[in-house]
């Protein structure tokens, strides 16, 4: 529990307040309170709306390492002190996780309005965001503990090596603006929408901290905070096209914009940055309603953001590269070496040729033995052909059968794979809701006009972390040997990963009870699963785990985002 990892700190950015900031750095009766986070994030560094509001300075509580709060809490290691509140990575001793905990006196001017925050973020509950766990007053102390997440990146750390790459910072601005488009339809602001408080989680997906929190904690206020958050979103989008934060000052690690010359595009800071993207971060950014280069109109909120995005050609993800094999290094361990004593250094050892193929004892024997293995084949040929030739007139009918050898199936012709009929199914559903439950018999009714449809996701193409996946199970009336399984689907697009499960039953217990037999990623409106080998069931899931982005379906009356319908599944045997 000694490792730090700033990754999982609300707050534990500092602000460009120089007395706070050298106060910050001070260790404190524990000798563990250090800083880990210099960054300048004054009104002017992060050209944001917010203001803080006045209140009067509290002294921090007298806490140290060891320190329970609620008997449950575990105080562990000091990350931040500033303004009168401290932030802390933490133990939960009752369910054994690490935590997150921002403490502050109850006496604090800021105590009211943070306990407010927090729990109004508790409250909305979207995996996109760091989840707020407690908020309490007690004893004359006002906590609130969150997620901690030590296997997450900050942007911050992520563009210490370089900007993004073009599909990264595509995921990046559209899932972190689809997320706040979702907090203000709840009536919730960030305000502080910074480098530090965007993570990149290892499974690819990116969270936002300190919803509500962080600016409650620093007394940031806005009369705008839609348009405050997209400018924002609009300044983490170009941080990571161009490694430089788009204000005269420097900040969070990066070099600000030349002084004097205004806000200038992306693309015109840094060679080979998508124009789309580049674009995208300009209308974010504009202020005063005029965009600094192009003519397409401002985005003021994180919904006309999130718009833009969707109106954008889909950036696709960089083709994987494949180093090729190192050339072929003889060894001293080659034919007519092993075991012999090393040549002296200049002296050029004569290279013994191999002897003729077969010309060893051994050869001709092996020469033998394959001469009298065809002669008897031919013997055998010969005789069967005359064989069949005799008997040819009186079984005339026997033409068109398969002719069989001996030992009955050397010579039968393999079947060609024949059609299973499906008898029924029903949807399996792993995490509830059900998806379109009622709806499974169209998925073989013979109408390929028909659906089994999907909700739509928020982000994608993967439909974790929402659910494990969604799919159907179907009865294929008895045991049968099963071979592939084809698809008919109504989308296309980057990407649908559809994967094949033996079941026991109809209605299994759960996605671990079952065998994995075949899997299959397309961005086509088919897709055939071959199984892996040769299986026998009665009782098959086809299980969706990815899915592509399309628009409004007014046909299924589907809303925009990830989502996929089933038309027709065929499976044969």
């Amino acid at each position: 529990m000694a490792e730090r990892s700033t990754a999982a700190v609300d707050v534990a950015d500092n602000s460009g307040e120089q007395p706070l900031t050298a106060k910050a750095d001070q260790s404190t009766a524990d000798g563990v309170a250090k800083n880990p986070e210099q960054d300048t994030d004054s009104d002017e560094a992060r050209g944001s709306g917010g203001t803080e509001g006045p209140g009067k300075k509290a002294s921090p509580p007298e806490l140290h390492s060891g320190h329970k709060l609620a008997r449950r809490y575990r105080l562990e290691e000091c990350v931040t002190r500033l303004d009168g509140f401290s932030s802390w990575r933490a133990v939960d001793e009752k369910l054994r996780r690490a935590v997150g905990v921002h403490v502050l006196p109850a006496d604090h001017a800021r105590a009211r309005s943070v306990l407010a925050a927090a729990r109004s973020s508790a409250l909305l509950g979207d995996p996109r965001f760091v989840q707020v766990l407690d908020a309490v007053e007690e004893n004359d102390l006002v906590y609130v503990v969150h997620e901690w997440l030590p296997d997450a990146t900050e942007l911050t750390t992520l563009l210490t090596t370089g900007p993004l790459e073009p599909h990264d910072a595509y995921q990046m601005v559209s899932q972190v603006a689809s997320a706040m488009a979702a907090a203000h339809r709840e009536g919730l602001a960030h305000l502080r929408l910074n480098p530090n408080a965007v993570l990149r989680a290892s499974t690819g997906q990116w969270r936002i901290r300190g919803l509500a929190v962080n600016a409650a904690l620093r007394g940031i206020s806005s009369d705008t905070p839609q348009r405050t958050d997209t400018e924002g979103i609009g300044a983490l989008l170009y941080a990571a096209l161009t490694q430089r934060w788009p204000y005269e000052s420097d900040a969070y690690g990066l070099s600000g914009l030349p002084k004097g010359v205004g806000l200038i595009a992306p693309d015109q800071v840094r060679a080979g940055v998508h124009r789309g993207l580049s674009e995208l971060a300009m209308r974010a950014l504009a202020n005063d309603g005029a965009t600094a280069s192009r003519h397409e109109a401002p985005c003021t909120t994180p919904e006309e953001l999130v718009k833009a995005i969707g109106e954008m050609p889909r950036i696709r993800p960089p083709e994987p590269a494949f180093t090729a094999p190192p050339e072929y290094q003889r060894t001293t361990y080659q034919q007519g070496t092993y075991g012999r004593p090393a040549p002296h250094p200049g002296v050029t050892q004569p290279v013994v040729p191999p002897p003729p193929p077969l010309q060893s004892r051994t050869g001709k024997a092996l020469k033998w033995a394959v001469s009298a293995l065809l002669i008897a084949a031919l013997g055998l040929g010969s005789w069967q052909l005359a064989d069949a030739l005799m008997d040819r007139g009186g079984k005339s009918e026997d033409t068109h059968k398969s002719q069989t050898t001996d030992d009955g199936n050397k010579g039968a012709v393999n079947p060609k794979p024949q059609p299973i009929k499906i008898q029924n199914a029903r949807e399996f559903v792993a995490e509830p809701p059900a998806q379109n439950a009622g709806a499974e018999s169209k998925t073989y009714d013979g109408d390929p006009s028909t659906y089994w449809k999907t909700k739509s996701f928020r982000a994608g193409p993967p439909i974790a972390p929402y659910k494990p996946g969604v799919g159907i199970v179907y009865d294929l009336g008895s045991v049968k040997k099963l071979s592939t399984a084809t698809l008919d689907m109504r989308y296309a697009g980057d990407h649908t990963t559809v994967e094949l499960y033996a079941a026991d039953s109809l209605t299994p217990a759960s996605l671990g009870s079952m065998t994995e037999i075949g899997s299959v990623t397309t961005t086509s409106t088919t897709a055939t699963v071959r199984v892996k080998k040769s299986v026998k069931t009665q009782y098959v899931l086809v299980w969706l785990t990815a899915v592509p982005n399309s628009g409004y379906d007014s046909t299924l009356y589907a809303s925009s985002g990830w989502k996929q319908a089933i038309g027709e599944v065929h499976f044969t045997g």
